[in-house]
């Protein structure tokens, strides 16, 4: 009967045109596949913690018609949000991938107080590309963030860690379609950990 059901949905998908038996050609033919290992990971974990590094980039990819960028963003507690620390992204959308702790994150797309990122701030350079911090955001939505969940920020949209118990770690994927960020390879991860160390 699975089998059945299995093969009515696969006739109906072809009938629909959602699948296609044509072939595509690649959007990244010959782009060079990157491996982070966790002890690297776990290094720029140690970093912030004991450097107090919030956003480390640790890698910016090429992938065709977009990069992307892995980094490692530690942050300690947090009992109110700073001020104008609403931070917006015009081109990257992150995803974050809470590794441990918890936090309180604000969202949305109605800014106050707007003031757009210089060109030669650091995280417009080589982390987020263009974007703004505000004071705040109009109602705004409200997550509770813990070890294991996944959040996605779209472009242009306000964020902000209100509250943070007592620590939060996490990966962050930014899609970069633009590839505003310049690329980071392993090299390079390895030159910042030397001079961080």
């Amino acid at each position: 009967m699975k089998k059945v059901v299995f093969g009515a949905l696969v006739v109906a998908a072809f009938a629909m045109g959602r699948v296609s038996a044509q072939y595509v050609e690649p959007s990244c033919p010959g782009c060079q596949v990157a491996r982070i290992s966790a002890e690297e990971i776990q290094e720029y974990i140690e970093v912030g913690r004991t450097q107090n590094r919030i956003d480390q980039q640790v890698r910016s990819v090429d992938i065709g018609k977009s990069n992307v960028q892995l980094a490692v963003a530690h942050r300690g507690a947090l009992d109110e949000p700073r001020p104008n620390s609403v931070a917006s992204h015009s081109l990257v959308t992150e995803v974050y991938v809470v590794l441990s702790g918890s936090a309180t994150n604000r969202t949305g797309p109605a800014l106050v107080g707007r003031q757009p990122r210089p060109a030669d701030n650091a995280a417009v350079q080589f982390l987020n590309g263009p974007g703004a911090n505000s004071d705040d955001i109009e109602n705004a939505e409200t997550h509770e963030l813990a070890a294991g969940d996944v959040f996605v920020i779209p472009a242009g949209t306000g964020h902000q860690f209100s509250k943070i118990d007592d620590h939060i770690t996490y990966l962050m994927v930014r899609i970069d379609p633009d590839k505003v960020v310049p690329l980071m390879d392993a090299a390079a991860s390895q030159a910042y950990l030397a001079e961080a160390r």
